[in-house]
């Protein structure tokens, strides 16, 4: 026949176990008679073991237990608990109601028995009497064994491994064939009683030996009657499991005293493991937080330098630093950062759960003060961008301006050399009249020439002055160069005027002039002059930040192109003259003395010089169409980022605005509003490309130097800030609609009330911010019939703001209003509930738990109950009051 336990009463372990003895009882009908042998003498010995204390014995165990007293007598014994009164009679009706009374009180320990009744034991049946015995061991025996976290037949096996542990040649594995050589029993002893057993002489070949001498120590000096012999276990295949589970208990209650120290030191490792975790953590914040400070403190100093560089490549270099410090280094000390918050919260939820003291990080390592340190990197970088920006836009000017000082240094230059020269020869000693008179005009040519370079000269001490007042680095060598022209001009007007003055004295003794020479010099300088300059002007450089600007140079291009015939036909005109005089030599016989007098300027330089003119014409039309096509394609990329910059900065907007309208409007179910801003967070999320899209449109305007955009008032950051803002707010509109229904199902609100809720809220949510102030908060509550005295309203404040914050959100009204209006469970309502289950006793047992509750939950309440210590109690007893107290606090009490 087959018992067991109910399997809803003990936990998951206990229940795997008792169904293991429902088989081993279902096979034990066959078994081999040596297993019924062992059980026998071990049961009937662990039977005496107790018998003795009430002083009597058995020696059949089928036969003395068949009259039910001595079974109701070991009954109390073990338990420590009177049963109902014996009935002393010989009838068999008697024995049956003795034996019966014995199974009720089993039954009443929470053990279910099967198909084992008064009858088979009152009949002498071996096979129900022994199972009926290995329910009591099991139930007064084992079950009760627990080791962390493992009962019964596991625990008492984890018990035997921990303790066999340091043994050699012992490895505990069942309750079986581990225990044939007899040097578990030996080292059981050995562990907890040192002195009485040498177990360095013992012999694995040796199991009859090792068997008695461990049985004898355990009689003789641990007061463990002797269950099984030596020769029992050795000569059969597989010894009972039962007969050395029941042996090995006995052992395990001997040395129940080492198993509470054992227990004590389990319960000290783990508050040294919780403490070692959480010096883990603490020396891990500290590293991370020093790692972070230090990076922070060696950026910060290059953020802050603004020391320039020399060259426009120098400064791209410091750019491309510094998108790379922004694309590479500093995201993941982003999350550093972020990671380093997550552990400090983590570290003091752990020490407030653990009953530790909060966590001080060392002197500067605070979040506050890593917070602090950060803001002063983002105050850093914040200006180094447009200061670097900045210093490109002064550099490019200056290299534009140094380069246009160079040209018009190099002009002026190859236009004086020679003339010091000129100057100061003594060509008018030994000329005739007519060559003096030759020489002085040629001298006025050459001094409107040398006033129509005095701009030039001008111009040249203006650029200078320029780059020297930007800080050019290269202004000494520009310095240096200017002076030397300036001098060099100084001297030519104190050289002009000195020759002037000599010719002048000897021009009343010349006569003949060349009217057309001279004509020839007058017209031809200020057209050389012309030339030059507009050679000078062709050949200049620009910059140009705009169409507009580029479209300036062409129409001013345009209108000296139109300005070219009539420089032609003044170019003929000269060229005329110079042929006449030709024509006048050729017809009179006159032989030129070579060039004309008058000026250097020869026809032929003249048209070498309108070529060269003719030639930069068209160089410069398409310098400008270049210049006018990147500036186009600038305009494009403008246009192209304004274009959606237009269109995304709006649809942020208006997004903005939806969701503040759905989460005030409460359109349909809560569940409704939870799906429509899930799809509507989805179509945001779906939009990210178009945000990446704008992203590399921005990429490409910063690569282009782009500086403005007139076609938009957004700027990339401007639309990074709403694009974040955006998805936080639908997140935390989700999450306040969620938690709206955790109230909703929690209280039982209905969606009628919700929505009166939400119209009352929004009616004196003035500012549509959300949240209401006390005044507004303190007028809603007037509105719904409360009468408010001042401590009222301020106990409520209490309840609806408890960080003081002055405003109180939707979800803390919801809460309010729930546990105002529904009705909540109580600390005496649970401790009702408990007693129910406790069958109307002051304190509830392990069993009873597991037997009333699921696993988890069981389990739970045993490791939170404290014993029970009223004048009822025992063994096991439990406190199911202040457990249920605790649960909701000493204001429910």
């Amino acid at each position: 026949m087959v018992q067991v336990f109910d399997s809803s009463q003990y936990s998951s372990g206990g229940s795997q176990m008792y169904m293991e003895q429902e088989n081993d009882w279902d096979r034990d009908l066959l078994l081999d008679p040596a297993w019924e042998k062992q059980q026998r003498k071990t049961f009937t010995a662990w039977c005496n073991s107790h018998l003795r204390k009430a002083g009597t014995q058995i020696e059949n165990i089928e036969e003395d237990f068949r009259d039910g007293l001595k079974l109701m007598l070991l009954l109390e014994v073990i338990s420590g608990e009177r049963l109902p009164k014996p009935e002393r009679g010989k009838m068999r009706v008697h024995k049956i109601n003795n034996v019966n009374k014995a199974l009720d009180f089993i039954a009443s320990k929470g053990v279910k028995l099967v198909s084992i009744g008064a009858e088979e034991i009152v009949d002498g049946n071996v096979k129900m009497t022994l199972g009926m015995i290995w329910t009591i061991i099991l139930r007064f025996a084992i079950q009760d064994i627990s080791v962390e976290e493992t009962s019964a037949k596991e625990g008492l096996l984890l018990w035997c491994q921990r303790k066999t542990a340091p043994y050699k040649n012992v490895n505990v594995q069942n309750f079986h064939i581990s225990w044939k050589d007899g040097l578990a029993f030996n080292a059981l002893i050995h562990r907890h009683r040192p002195e009485l057993i040498d177990y360095e002489k013992l012999r694995k070949d040796d199991p009859v030996t090792n068997l008695n001498n461990a049985f004898e120590v355990a009689e003789k000096y641990l007061d463990i009657p002797k269950m099984l012999d030596a020769e029992d276990i050795v000569n059969t295949a597989r010894p009972d499991e039962k007969a050395i589970m029941t042996y090995v208990s006995s052992f395990y209650h001997a040395f129940s005293g080492a198993q509470k120290a054992e227990t004590a030191a389990n319960r000290i490792c783990k508050v040294l493991a919780v403490n070692q975790e959480n010096e883990h953590l603490m020396e891990d914040y500290e590293k991370l937080a020093s790692d972070l400070l230090e990076w922070i403190r060696r950026t910060i100093p290059w953020l802050e330098n603004r020391a320039p560089e020399k060259t426009m490549a120098e400064m791209q270099q410091k750019l491309e630093d510094f998108r790379d410090y922004r694309r590479v280094h500093k995201p993941p000390k982003v999350q550093e950062k972020c990671q380093l918050e997550i552990n400090f919260n983590t570290l003091q939820t752990k020490l407030r759960l653990s009953n530790r003291p909060a966590f001080m990080p060392s002197e500067g390592r605070m979040v506050s003060d890593i917070n602090s340190a950060w803001h002063n990197l983002e105050g850093a970088e914040k200006g180094y961008e447009e200061w670097l920006l900045n210093e490109i836009r002064r550099l490019e000017r200056l290299d534009h301006l140094a380069e246009k000082f160079r040209q018009k240094a190099t002009i002026h230059e190859s236009w004086t050399a020679g003339k010091e020269s000129m100057l100061t020869q003594k060509d008018y000693e030994t000329a005739s009249l007519s060559e003096v008179k030759a020489l002085l005009k040629k001298h006025e040519a050459f001094e409107s020439d040398l006033a129509a370079h005095q701009d030039r000269v001008e111009q040249i001490a203006a650029i200078a002055q320029e780059l020297n007042e930007l800080d050019y680095y290269d202004a000494p060598s520009v310095n240096a160069r200017c002076q030397k022209i300036c001098e060099q001009w100084d001297l030519l007007g104190s050289l002009t005027q000195s020759r002037r003055e000599s010719l002048e004295r000897t021009e009343k003794q010349l006569e003949s002039i060349d009217g057309l020479y001279l004509e020839y010099a007058k017209r031809a300088a200020p057209f050389n002059n012309w030339m030059e300059g507009a050679m000078e002007d062709l050949q200049d450089m620009f910059i140009v930040h705009n169409i507009e600007e580029i479209q300036g140079l062409i129409t001013a291009h345009e209108q000296f192109k139109s300005t070219l015939p009539e420089a032609n036909k003044e170019r003929e005109s000269i060229q005329a003259i110079q042929a006449e005089v030709q024509k006048i030599a050729r017809y009179n016989g006159i032989k030129l003395s070579g060039n004309n007098p008058y000026t250097s300027i020869t026809p032929e330089s003249i048209d070498s010089k309108w070529d060269k003119v003719q030639q930069l014409v068209p160089q410069r039309d398409k310098a400008l169409q270049e210049e006018l096509g990147r500036q186009q394609s600038n305009d494009h990329l403008r246009r192209q980022f304004a274009n959606q910059a237009n269109v995304i900065g709006p649809w942020i907007q208006n997004k903005m605005e939806e969701i503040g309208r759905i989460s005030i409007e409460m359109n349909g179910t809560l569940e409704d509003q939870l799906t429509h801003l899930r799809q509507y967070e989805q179509s945001i999320i779906e939009y990210k490309p178009k945000i990446d899209q704008l992203e590399g449109d921005y990429q490409l305007i910063q690569e282009a130097l782009i500086f403005d955009n007139k076609y938009t008032a957004y700027t990339m950051e401007h639309l990074r800030v709403g694009w974040e803002q955006l998805l936080t707010t639908i997140a935390r509109t989700i999450n306040e609609i969620e938690n709206q229904i955790l109230t909703r199902d929690a209280k039982g609100i209905s969606q009628e009330q919700l929505h009166e809720y939400r119209a009352s809220f929004n009616h004196f949510d003035k500012k549509r911010t959300g949240m209401m102030d006390s005044d507004d908060f303190r007028a809603l509550l007037i509105s719904t019939g409360n009468s408010l005295g001042d401590a009222e309203f301020a106990r409520i404040m209490g309840i609806v703001d408890p960080n003081n914050s002055g405003a109180v959100t939707f979800q803390a009204f919801i809460d309010f209003m729930s546990r105002e209006t529904t009705d909540t469970d109580t600390a005496d309502q649970v401790i009702a509930s408990f007693k129910i289950l406790a069958g109307d006793k002051n304190y509830i047992t392990a069993e009873e738990l597991r037997r009333e509750l699921p696993p988890d939950q069981a389990e739970y309440c045993i490791a939170r109950m404290a014993p029970y210590s009223g004048p009822d109690a025992v063994p096991g007893a439990l406190d199911y009051m202040s457990f249920s107290t605790a649960l909701y606090g000493e204001s429910d009490l």
